[in-house]
């Protein structure tokens, strides 16, 4: 389960750049858990530098930041957010919220996990900051109602602090044997450079879209 393997954190990167060829690149803040941190693989192949790496083959290089930390929760997400942005050299052209998976895992239930997405934009929404919402779906052990509620989260806040959204982040990968490691949950290499390729068009549209959280508190 990606709420109990790798608890480790991650620390959130910023690289130097000596030739200041980033400083003409947009900065994306990537804020999720292990699918953003890269659990389980090697430096270079986790979805941040692929990420990277995919908007560079379509002539929109951009520097992307990890703020993945594994096992991270909604809750988690929402409790470093000032710590996360406060560590980038400059304030973001783009922050992607990719939370949630773990609160689907633990069976959290979907309105704590939508109240703490909610006040994360709301911030987002008060520091002018773009935001791409990235959702996630749950697993079917919860049972039908628990699904329903936890899979409308992500539409029911992209609507109302109009925001652009993708609305699964596995789409095309979770349950793919072959794009997945030994765990069954996690990506691989080849399964993150799937997703990246995937994201990296809806990244590309966020960035022209600089669609600031309406802010609802």
């Amino acid at each position: 389960m990606l709420g109990l393997i790798g608890l480790g954190l991650t620390a959130l990167l910023v690289r130097p750049d000596p030739l200041g060829a980033a400083e003409n690149q947009p900065l994306i803040l990537a804020l999720g858990d292990s699918l953003t941190a890269g659990y389980g693989l090697p430096e270079g192949e986790g979805l941040v530098p692929q990420l990277e790496a995919a908007l560079e083959a379509a002539g929109r290089p951009a520097q992307v930041e990890n703020a993945g930390v594994s096992g991270d929760t909604t809750a988690g997400g929402r409790a470093r957010l000032d710590w996360a942005l406060g560590g980038l050299p400059r304030q973001p052209d783009l922050v992607i919220v990719a939370l949630g998976a773990n609160d689907a895992l633990r069976g959290i239930a979907p309105d704590e996990a939508k109240a703490n997405l909610d006040a994360i934009l709301d911030t987002l929404g008060r520091k002018g900051l773009p935001v791409l919402l990235v959702g996630m779906l749950a697993p079917t052990n919860w049972g039908p109602d628990y699904r329903k509620a936890f899979d409308a989260i992500y539409p029911a806040l992209a609507r109302a602090h109009d925001v652009p959204l993708d609305p699964f982040i596995l789409e095309g990968v979770a349950l793919e044997p072959s794009l997945v490691q030994p765990d069954g949950l996690h990506p691989n290499a080849a399964g993150v450079k799937k997703m990246a390729a995937r994201l990296a068009p809806v990244v590309i549209d966020a960035l022209d879209a600089r669609k600031v959280p309406n802010v609802r508190d």
